[in-house]
C-alpha cells in the first residue's frame, strides 16, 4: 500500500532496531513536542476567538457603532434619523443625551458618563437588556429620575435597588446667595453587568426627557443619534459617507473605533 514519504520516514525511525535507541528516543521525543504544539496552538487561537466573540457579542453590543452629533440641541431628531435612514448601511438609530458628572452616596464618589436614551429606541442599538441583573430599562420613565448603573459602580458607592443618589454636573447654578454646582436626586433603578470594567463602573443610563430637564432644555430636545451598522468594521468609513450625506455643518460624526479606540485596538 502506498504511503507518503513523511509516514515513511517517520514510521521507520520511531520503530528503529534496538541498537537505535538514541534515534528512536530522539523521535518520539520530537513527535510529541510537536503534538503539544499543535495542542497549544489550538488552545491559544480558541481562547482569541471567543475574546473576540465575546468583544463583538457583549461589549460591542452596548456601544454605538457611530454617533451623530449637532453642535445645539437637536428638537426634530425624528427627521435627522430619516435622513440617515436612506443610507442602506443603517440597520437602526436612536436618540441619545450624554452628560459627564460625578455619583455621589454617603460619601462614596464615582465619576459617571450618563447616558439619557428612550428605552424603546435604544433596543435596537444596543442589548444592554441582556445585561441587567436586576431591574429593567423600561423603567426609565420621563419624571421618575430613575438610573441604571453597572454592578461595579454600586459596590463602590454601596447603593442597591431604589437607594438615591446625587448626580453633580459639571455645571452651576447662580443664586443670590452664590454660585452651586448643578445637582439632582436619581433613585437606583437597574444594574447591570457587561464584564467590561470600562462600561460596568462608568456608564450610567437615564430618560432623555429626566436629563434634558436637568439641562434646561425641551423635552423632546436631544443631543444626537446613536446608529448601529450592518459592518461594525466598516464604521468609519459609513460615518463619513452619512456625514457627507448630510452635508451640514452643524452635525458631525463619530464611530467606536474613535469613541472606543482600546476596544478597536483590542480586537482589530
Amino acid at each position: 500500500m502506498f504511503r507518503p514519504l513523511f509516514v515513511f520516514i517517520g514510521t521507520r525511525y520511531t520503530r528503529a532496531k534496538r541498537r537505535n535507541h538514541f534515534v528512536s528516543f530522539i523521535s518520539l521525543t520530537s513527535m510529541i513536542g510537536l503534538a503539544l504544539g499543535v495542542v497549544v496552538m489550538i488552545v491559544v487561537l480558541s481562547v482569541m476567538n471567543g475574546f473576540d466573540h465575546e468583544m463583538r457579542t457583549r461589549v460591542l453590543g452596548m456601544v454605538p457603532h457611530a454617533t451623530i452629533v449637532g453642535d445645539q440641541p437637536i428638537s426634530d431628531w425624528q427627521s435627522l434619523a430619516a435622513k440617515v435612514r436612506q443610507n442602506p448601511k443603517v440597520e437602526a438609530v436612536a436618540p441619545f443625551t450624554q452628560m459627564q458628572g460625578l455619583l455621589t452616596h454617603d460619601g462614596n464618589v464615582q465619576k459617571v458618563m450618563l447616558n439619557a436614551i428612550d428605552p424603546v429606541q435604544e433596543r435596537k442599538v444596543s442589548i444592554i437588556d441582556k445585561f441587567m441583573l436586576e431591574g429593567q430599562l423600561d423603567s426609565l420613565t420621563p419624571g421618575s429620575f430613575g438610573i441604571i448603573i453597572g454592578d461595579k459602580a454600586a459596590r463602590k458607592l454601596g447603593v442597591a435597588i431604589g437607594d438615591k443618589l446625587t448626580f453633580v454636573a459639571p455645571e452651576v447654578t447662580v443664586t443670590p446667595a452664590g454660585m452651586f454646582p448643578r445637582m439632582k436626586r436619581f433613585t437606583v433603578q437597574g444594574i447591570f453587568h457587561v464584564g467590561a470594567g470600562e462600561i460596568d463602573g462608568y456608564l450610567g443610563v437615564t430618560n432623555l426627557q429626566d436629563l434634558a430637564r436637568l439641562q434646561r432644555w425641551k423635552p423632546d430636545q436631544v443631543q444626537g443619534l446613536r446608529l448601529k451598522f450592518d459592518d461594525l468594521f466598516q464604521a468609519p468609513r459609513t460615518a463619513w459617507e452619512i456625514a457627507q450625506q448630510l452635508g451640514e455643518s452643524q452635525y458631525y460624526a463619530r464611530d467606536w473605533t474613535r469613541t472606543h479606540g482600546n476596544l478597536y485596538q483590542a480586537i482589530r
